[in-house]
């Protein structure tokens, strides 16, 4: 049986905005489309993860609306634990307003609703944590006491300092990150891209159309540690909408990761699950089960790499 990942981060709503283009200062843009839908990046990652079979718990802090919107029966649908979530009757959940233009350029306005109150939350003991963008000083500690960290700073490095989000890296086993987060991050940290490789063991950084790269250390002897680059192609569909594409990658990884597979094949895997969600509207709405991930791997992949 594979390991139990815990994910920890935020619950929210999405209001995904379609426009033609986006508003400057002082400015307006007729809006072509507002739908709502399940979001947030620790739920997304976590119905992912149990949709393709995964062992997985939700730690997150929700609001007084989680249950009157369906929103546990919705990931208890999906098989997501929700036993270690943390109840605030006095917010609501949190909000992502995200902004997709015609040439899918996003903008993210979030609002924190119950997710602020993390800060004052002591995090659970745990083996195996995926920390999604959450609040730097819980993810801190969070880091601290799990076995294995696997981190995803997100759209939330806007909110983070240096000192927690160093203390983050030191413990970080994985770190997941797109191309403007990982400068981001270096920026924060003052560390440089040599430094983050020879900290962390894995980094995957995703490059949207262009696929993405696997930076793999192996230890040669006890003063050197080599780093290995693998480019990992996209698997390229007819995209409706790309919200939530980088947390389907996560969670299609992640499963890969505890089930054993070597991290390229585990990229491969998040790549095949990305493509499911971009089809349709919702970072929740076409979830993969496992066979459905291998009957797209098969037409993109070696099919022998999954060996099951």
């Amino acid at each position: 049986m594979s390991q139990r990942i815990s994910v920890t981060g935020h619950t929210s709503i999405d209001y995904l905005l379609a426009v033609e283009e986006m508003a400057g200062p002082n400015a307006s843009s007729p809006v072509l489309d507002c739908q709502e839908y399940f979001g947030g990046g620790a739920a997304n990652v976590a119905a992912a993860i149990a949709c393709l079979g995964g062992d997985v718990e939700l730690i997150s802090p929700v609001g007084k609306d989680f249950s009157q919107k369906e929103y546990d029966r919705e990931l208890l649908k999906f098989g997501v634990d929700l036993s270690k979530l943390y109840h605030v009757p006095d917010r609501s959940l949190s909000k992502a307003f995200v902004i997709t233009d015609a040439h899918s350029n996003q903008t993210t306005y979030f609002y924190w609703g119950a997710a602020a109150k993390l800060c004052d939350m002591e995090p659970p003991r745990v083996s195996f944590v995926h920390m999604v963008t959450a609040d730097c000083f819980f993810n801190a500690k969070m880091s601290q006491t799990a076995d294995f960290v696997s981190f995803d700073p997100g759209q939330d490095l806007v909110t983070y300092q240096k000192e927690p989000l160093n203390t983050i890296l030191k413990n970080t086993d994985i770190l997941f990150a797109n191309r403007h987060e990982i400068q981001r991050v270096m920026e924060i940290s003052e560390k440089t891209f040599d430094e983050l490789k020879n900290m962390i063991g894995l980094i995957v950084v995703t490059c949207d159309k262009e696929g993405s790269l696997l930076y793999e250390n192996e230890t040669i002897d006890e003063n050197t540690i080599q780093t290995t680059e693998t480019k990992i192609k996209a698997v390229l569909v007819d995209s409706v909408d790309p919200t939530g594409a980088g947390d389907a990658y996560k969670a299609g990884f992640l499963t890969a990761f505890v089930k054993g597979y070597p991290p390229k094949t585990c990229c491969q895997i998040g790549s095949v699950v990305s493509s499911f969600v971009v089809e349709k509207v919702g970072c929740q709405t076409n979830l993969p089960d496992w066979n459905q991930m291998r009957e797209r791997y098969a037409a993109h992949f070696d099919i022998s790499d999954l060996g099951d």
